[in-house]
């Protein structure tokens, strides 16, 4: 890691998946929030 802070999103999916997780629903849309904040993250090339 970068030693970045996470952003909103992420902490917000974060805190999905972990809640989805634990009741076992919400899974597929917690997941896919999560890949798309991390996808996010990602920075550009030469950037």
């Amino acid at each position: 890691m970068s030693g970045e802070q996470p952003s909103a999103g992420q902490i917000k999916a974060s805190r999905a998946q972990s809640k989805a997780d634990r009741s076992g629903q919400g899974k597929a849309a917690a997941s896919r929030l999560q890949s798309e904040t991390d996808r996010a993250a990602v920075p550009k090339h030469g950037q």
